[in-house]
């Protein structure tokens, strides 16, 4: 996926509270990256014969078509002096419009439900749809999320836009680890002038597993391998970002359960998606799926081959 041509950090707009959390964090992201910012807006064609029916009344539909993302762009144009903010409209699918759109833009930002008292997300279809087809990286935005969430608390323990980034977290499968999602994980890291955070989950092969509890020393070998090869697996990339402090982890267990807890105290969360060109359709995978549902902080889903 090397590009040589960066157009625009893009998000999708539809004027409810998760989009323009997701937009203000695109915002945010486009400077970081010194990137235009581009919101889209995606209307779904109305099947005959419901289109000939008044459904909308002319202010709603003013509203809805010219208001929201003018004001959005406004909004985001007085929050962030000096970004280029475009606004464009489309008609489609929104699953398959915002997905091609992806394939021009740097990232492609949507937003995601908080799931009221529990953490993580509520991802609905559009979305999942778009994190299984895009070719870029989608990034997942919760509707509660602010600027000050991805901060670390100042003295009097209250996160602060003002204090220091919180860790990246990094998501990686260390027996297929790829070169795009590490990459992109550390100048997300770099940029940010924070810490990344490699976790990796392993279980033993199925026929150690009957007796790994009863086997503390093979236990403990197991886990050594799993430690040593994430360290020769992140060698290279720490001398290409020697600015990045990086911690690994290699924890026993499922490897979606410790993502989400190291959510809690991170900036962003970075997984990825292995693309599958076959007719059996895109696939998300489990640890990724169970990321986008349940963490508590942004999530960048990463497509690779």
């Amino acid at each position: 996926m090397t590009r040589t041509v960066t157009l625009s950090v893009t998000a999708g707009l539809d004027g409810s509270r998760e989009s323009r959390a997701a937009a203000e964090w695109a915002a945010r992201e486009a400077q970081l990256l010194g990137l235009p910012l581009k919101l889209i807006q995606v209307w779904e064609p109305v099947p005959e014969p419901m289109a000939q029916a008044p459904l909308l009344g002319v202010e709603t539909q003013q509203h809805w078509t010219e208001r929201i993302p003018r004001d959005a762009a406004e909004g985001i144009r007085a929050r962030h002096p000096g970004l280029d903010v475009t606004v464009e409209q489309l008609s489609g699918r929104p699953a398959e419009v915002l997905a091609d759109e992806a394939k021009d833009a740097e990232l492609l930002v949507l937003g995601s439900r908080g799931l009221s008292g529990i953490a993580g997300f509520l991802v609905g279809s559009v979305g999942l749809a778009v994190v299984a087809h895009a070719d870029r990286p989608v990034v997942l935005v919760r509707a509660e999320e602010q600027a000050a969430d991805e901060h670390e608390s100042d003295p009097v323990g209250i996160p602060s836009a003002a204090t220091a980034f919180r860790p990246v977290v990094l998501g990686l499968d260390i027996d297929s680890p790829d070169r795009e999602l590490i990459e992109f994980a550390f100048a997300a890291a770099a940029r940010r002038g924070t810490a990344l955070r490699v976790v990796h989950g392993w279980n033993p092969p199925p026929y150690y597993a009957y007796g790994l509890s009863a086997d503390l020393e093979l236990h403990a070998s197991l886990a050594q391998r799993e430690t040593t090869v994430l360290t020769e697996v992140m060698r290279p990339w720490r001398k290409k970002f020697p600015e990045v402090e990086v911690t690994e982890e290699s924890h026993y267990g499922t490897p979606g359960s410790h993502l989400v807890d190291a959510s809690r105290d991170a900036s962003l969360v970075v997984v990825g998606r292995r693309i599958r060109r076959s007719p059996f359709g895109a696939h998300i995978g489990p640890v990724t799926h169970a990321v986008l549902h349940h963490a508590m902080a942004p999530v960048a889903v990463v497509p690779h081959n």
